[in-house]
């Protein structure tokens, strides 16, 4: 458990922000702004961009359906990069299998 009340039990959302002063909290190191939603989001899109599932980030988030799920499969150009070099290395391997008479 990473947020407990003054008795050590878990938080409820209803007081959270109000007993971890999450709003003077996130100001003090410069993320003004930034809700604890947020972290939620950031978590499971890095998880998205890690390889993570539809099936995976459902169960991770809790969902039932797929279209919440697919909020966090952003594309990014990063991963872009990274799908076409996974194509290019396997065009290039059956190239060289083809020229070495393994196809």
């Amino acid at each position: 458990m990473i947020f407990t009340g003054a008795k050590g039990a878990p938080l409820r959302s209803g007081n959270f922000g109000r007993a971890v002063k999450w709003t003077k909290t996130v100001a003090s190191v410069g993320l003004a702004g930034f809700y604890f939603h947020d972290l939620r989001h950031t978590g499971n899109t890095l998880a998205a961009s890690a390889g993570a599932s539809t099936r995976e980030l459902m169960h991770r988030m809790g969902h039932a359906t797929m279209r919440a799920a697919l909020i966090y499969q952003h594309a990014t150009s990063e991963r872009d990069r990274e799908i076409a070099a996974a194509i290019d290395h396997r065009i290039a391997t059956r190239a060289r299998r083809a020229r070495s008479g393994q196809a």
